[in-house]
């Protein structure tokens, strides 16, 4: 009886594909202040109405103290800015301001490239295939959130 080689198991391969993706993911995304969490804050406001800093800290699995240093970087940077929230004077809504929103696209172009460089060896129809079971097996797992799935892989694989 022949033992399967280390390539043949799925962690094996899972982790090797994770940690070449956030070493890329990283690169891509290290000059804006926070890194990817930086990133992550600026794709949870690029959808969807304006979103309170507590409602966003909780999607996207930050702490609040967190949070509120990630968002004082990136409205240094001119990437977001806060306002108040009309319906609760004690809250405030975070909003991507023009500059925020153009570095979001700049972000996803240069993501969506390391990307087709990672998934080179597949073709096309397999990529859409890998990605559409990704993300059934990430969401529909736990319940969570793309974002949560991020902030777990970061945290299992010692980067956050």
């Amino acid at each position: 009886m022949t033992t399967p080689r280390v390539e043949a198991d799925l962690g094996w391969a899972l982790g090797r594909v994770t940690r070449a993706y956030l070493r890329t993911a990283a690169d891509v995304v290290s000059g804006l202040p926070g890194g990817p969490r930086g990133y992550q804050v600026l794709a949870g406001l690029g959808e969807g109405p304006p979103r309170t800093q507590l409602a966003l800290a909780r999607t996207l699995g930050l702490d609040r103290t967190v949070m509120t240093y990630l968002l004082d970087e990136l409205e240094s940077a001119g990437l977001v800015e806060r306002r108040p929230d009309p319906a609760d004077r004690r809250a405030r809504h975070v909003l991507l301001t023009e500059a925020g929103r153009a570095r979001l696209c700049e972000f996803e172009r240069r993501l969506r490239d390391a990307e087709d460089e990672l998934l080179a060896p597949l073709e096309p129809a397999e990529r859409d295939v890998l990605r559409t079971l990704l993300q059934r097996l990430a969401v529909g797992r736990e319940g969570g959130s793309a974002c949560q799935v991020a902030e777990e892989i970061a945290v299992a694989d010692g980067t956050c």
